[in-house]
């Protein structure tokens, strides 16, 4: 028997307001125990500064109830499998409509996955290909063709009347082999005769054929001369031909002559060669009907660098010239190559370079003849297939265990596949086209020159395929016009899911949902602007009003200005960040609220601004110079980067700014400075290196994969802080070292939880709980070791303490106070030091990893390189990370930041300005000099931006 629930009532029997969603005494992580109404169907923006709790609110308090509900509804016997999901803590939540969060953590990192699979959009072309490509040969490019039974006889009444002919049946094709068996099976059902390669042979005479040979073998089914009153005879015979030939046969005079090849099935009529009847999944890298069988549908494969595996040719192999073996041993594998080299007239102590080119690459790849090795002294000698180094190092690198593939990454690298160059389909699926395009050139196309593409296409179409494809093109140009809409234009379809930022999975994200037409949804996104130039923040917004219109409420937690002001309600969350935050500081109309007393309305109305510096630096008249970058959609760039300044290099999405910087310039500097495996996209040549002494990276991946890895342990505080307790007298007395105070070990934690501090309490049919550990109650540590106190702290008190509170605490520490100030310079003073790594976010992470480098004592000739720092960041945080990242530039050091936030354009020294459009309409930089040379050279899509920013009159 079902219960049914009146629609009026929540999940808690409560009347629930269908114009807003109520929550009531929230007080998950921060939160202050605050209640808040947020409207329905409506655009409502969350802000507050970073760590204040938007994304308490927004994501571990109203999606994860929703979430929670949802698996709630499931059986009994389904969630057990399923898993759950913890009760946020909050009293009560109500008007909840079913959620979904668009984040920026959901990228797959499985390098099948392209934007044509994410978006579905490429499934639909497989569907198109299949149904009304035309088939061309792929080895002479003519167009396949197909015929009916009775139309195979006529053709062959019309092309061979009066002349006798053999009807032969297609069985083999091109492979290896003698076919004793095949022949024989043919002559126990009654066929007396075979050609092989082009030679008719008697089937009787038993036939053997060269095993080691390829080998073409048809069937003769009869021999015939053709005219009229034979019709009768020649159509049986290709009846039986056709049933032999799986479809196919052949036609030969028997005085010669071209053979003719006629298929029921799509043939090549000058070759002969035949594909099967096309199929969505022919046109699949992910089916083994459709992967280019050399790669397996990855487009790359592993290829050994000759470079890495002899560095140095001057040396000779017993001295270890050949990397992979190292210096000589007595081992087989030296014997081996010792008796391969005394054939060829070496020995062990002849350099490489004296070596030629064959002895190098039977070394390498091994001999297709057998290699006789000596044996020692008594022993006769053995007969050995020498297989070469690089085939070795390959099959560690695929098949080998761990620890082999380690040793092998160091000598080989991936490069696209020569079978199908990157394609990723096999050869016959690449030959199918629809208007003149295969699916893999549509695919490396523009999305927006795709979807003009899709616009025409059945206007160019015949009748009948116009009719087959009229949905399939629709619902192709449907689901890319979304993908245009929120300012992915210059995607292409076979870009790796892998490749892409986090604000642009986002957006795929959210064009897919746009796309889905669902209503009575909630949505909840986290900073959908991330990484989009100014120029595309009308389009995204649009795109979120189009989910509200289209009858759902929409929540997102952003800091851009122009998305604030454009929200239907704003929820300003503060007054601080982590234990001075949590609480609702004002919500309501974005204009009304610009009127308030709270940081973000002070900023909203100007009053607090981040100002223009007086003057530019112009560098310490050094410079980097990289010329010719042609990476990606790079054109020819050449890069003058002045040393001793703040660099910002900005552009519309897509325009090249990463391939620039992260795949070209750093790899570079990495290789250089680390001698790193980076492998830097394709450029001329580079000056300057010697002006800098180091480059570092400052991205926002996570500093830890694991709950057990926190800001402590990944900045080396924790090191100082448990040499710090093992000082303390109460620690010298009782022997404690430092492993004592270390949760990851055994010694001094709790070995009920292992240092954990929670345990995991399995429930069979509800979701898992976490709880605290009964023993140590969420201490980490055993009873004994935290009896050690440093001014009434024990090693858990000082785990648990805000950056901030721990400043204070250990002021009069230098070691611990350098690197708690750097901490505290970035903004980062609310979170604290225990604070589990998979809890922080992007910004996060990268603040924490600049906070680290920042303690370490600087040279005054760093060059670093930031990649959107300001993401995650509210207007007074960004104040507070341009003032980190000037005093870095005072110092001496360079430091370049990839950024789209004005904030950070109108500070910089130097502007680097790419585009001017992205994907294939940019790769050029349009404009460079101060912030205020860009905006008079009034190039591009960034100066109209800057312009305002910097109060230039026009």
């Amino acid at each position: 028997m079902k219960t049914v629930l009146d629609p009026a009532l929540d999940a808690h029997g409560t009347a629930a307001d269908d114009d807003h969603i109520e929550v009531l005494g929230a007080r998950v992580h921060n939160l202050k125990n605050i209640d808040v109404r947020i409207p329905r169907d409506q655009l409502v923006v969350i802000t507050g500064l970073s760590g204040s709790g938007k994304s308490s609110l927004a994501f571990d308090t109203i999606h994860a109830e929703g979430q929670r509900r949802y698996i709630e509804t499931f059986n009994a016997y389904a969630r057990q499998f399923l898993g759950g999901i913890e009760r946020p803590d909050v009293d009560l939540i109500t008007g909840l409509s079913p959620v979904i969060a668009i984040e920026q953590k959901t990228i797959s990192r499985n390098p099948r996955s392209t934007v044509g699979t994410v978006t579905e959009i490429y499934d639909l072309l497989r569907l198109l290909y299949a149904r009304i490509a035309d088939a061309y040969s792929y080895v002479t490019g003519e167009a396949m063709v197909r015929y009916s039974d009775q139309r195979i006889v006529d053709l062959v009444m019309e092309d061979f009347d009066g002349k006798e002919v053999l009807v032969l049946a297609p069985l083999v094709r091109g492979r290896k082999g003698h076919y004793r068996e095949l022949f024989e099976q043919l002559l126990r059902q009654g066929f007396l005769r075979a050609r092989a390669d082009g030679e008719v042979i008697e089937l009787t005479s038993r036939p053997r054929l060269d095993r080691y040979k390829v080998h073409d073998i048809e069937l003769v089914i009869d021999r015939i001369k053709v005219s009229e009153s034979s019709r009768k005879r020649l159509t049986d015979t290709i009846a039986t031909a056709m049933k032999y030939g799986k479809g196919s046969l052949m036609v030969v005079g028997v005085k010669g002559g071209d053979p003719r090849y006629l298929s029921r099935h799509l043939m090549c009529p000058t070759s002969g060669i035949a594909y099967e009847e096309p199929e969505p999944n022919l046109f699949s890298f992910n089916s083994p009907y459709g992967a280019c069988p050399r790669c397996s549908g990855l487009g790359q494969v592993t290829e050994v660098a000759f470079d890495k595996i002899v560095p140095d040719r001057k040396k000779s192999i017993r001295k270890g010239a050949i990397v992979a073996l190292g210096s000589h041993k007595g081992t087989w594998v030296f014997k081996q190559v010792e008796a391969l080299l005394q054939g060829f007239g070496h020995d062990l102590d002849t350099p490489v370079e004296e070596m030629d080119d064959d002895v190098i690459a039977a070394l390498l790849n091994g001999l297709d003849e057998p290699l006789r090795v000596s044996s020692s002294v008594g022993l006769s000698d053995r007969t050995v297939q020498f297989e070469g180094i690089i085939p070795f190092i390959l099959e560690q690198a695929e098949e080998g265990p761990k620890a082999a593939q380690k040793w092998a990454s160091g000598f080989t690298h991936m490069v696209a596949c020569p079978e199908c160059k990157g394609a990723r389909l096999k050869k016959t699926a690449l030959h199918f086209r629809i208007d003149g395009r295969s699916i893999d050139q549509l695919a490396t196309l523009a999305i927006s020159e795709m979807h003009a593409f899709m616009e025409g296409l059945v206007d160019r179409l015949d009748g009948r395929k116009a009719l087959i494809a009229r949905e399939v093109v629709k619902e192709i140009a449907a689901r890319s016009r979304f993908l245009l809409d929120v300012g992915l234009e210059y995607l292409t379809l076979d870009r790796s899911a892998r490749s892409l930022s986090g604000g642009e999975a986002q957006r795929i994200r959210l064009a897919t949902q746009i796309g889905s037409q669902l209503t009575g949804v909630l949505y909840i996104l986290d900073e959908p602007s991330i990484g989009l130039h100014q120029r595309d923040d009308q389009r995204l917004i649009a795109s979120l009003r189009s989910l509200r219109d289209g009858g759902n409420s929409v929540i997102v937690v952003e800091h851009d200005k122009e998305m604030m002001m454009s929200a239907d309600h704003l929820i300003d969350i503060g007054p601080g960040a982590g234990a001075h935050g949590g609480r609702i500081v004002a919500q309501g109309d974005p204009r009304e609220l610009a009127h308030g007393d709270s940081v973000t309305a002070r900023y909203l109305r100007n009053e607090l601004r981040i100002e223009v510096p007086s003057e530019r630096r112009s560098g310490n008249g050094k410079r980097i110079l990289l010329r010719g970058a042609k990476g990606n959609n790079l054109k020819e760039v050449d890069l003058d980067l002045p040393l001793g300044t703040f660099i910002c290099v900005t552009g519309v999405s897509g325009s090249g700014k990463s391939t620039l910087i992260g795949d070209t310039l750093y790899p570079i500097l990495s290789k250089h400075f680390y001698r790193s495996d980076a492998h830097p996209l394709a450029y001329h040549s580079i000056k300057g290196l010697e002006h800098i002494d180091k480059v570092i990276e400052v991205d926002q991946s996570p500093i830890g994969r694991t709950p057990r890895s926190n800001p402590a342990t990944y900045t080396g505080l924790f090191d100082h802080i448990r040499e710090l307790f093992t000082q303390l007298p109460s620690a010298k007395i009782r022997g404690y070292k430092a492993g004592r105070f270390s949760f990851n070990t055994t010694g001094g934690r709790c070995e009920t939880c292992k240092g954990a501090g929670v345990r995991t309490i399995a429930m069979n049919f509800l979701p898992d709980v976490a709880v605290p550990c009964e023993t140590c109650r969420g201490k980490r540590y055993d009873r004994e070791t935290l009896e050690v106190r440093f001014k009434g702290k024990s090693i858990s008190d000082v785990l648990d303490m805000p950056v901030e509170e721990a400043a204070a605490t250990f002021a009069d520490i230098p070691q611990l106070n350098q690197k708690l100030r750097t901490l505290l310079d970035v903004g980062l003073g609310y979170v604290t030091l225990g604070q589990s790594s998979t809890t922080l976010s992007g910004g996060e992470a990268q603040r924490i990893k600049l906070a680290t480098e920042l303690s370490k004592k600087g040279t005054g000739s760093t060059f670093y390189i930031l990649d959107e720092p300001t993401t995650g960041l509210h207007f007074d945080d960004v104040k507070q990370l341009i003032g980190v990242l000037q005093r870095l530039v005072d110092q001496g050091n360079t430091v370049l930041v990839i950024e789209h936030n004005m904030d950070i354009i109108k500070v910089a020294d130097h502007v680097i300005d790419m585009g001017p459009e992205g994907g294939a309409g940019g790769g050029t930089i349009v404009a460079r000099g101060t912030p205020e040379q860009v905006v008079l050279m009034g190039r591009g899509h960034t100066f109209p931006f800057l312009k305002n920013e910097l109060s230039i009159p026009s």
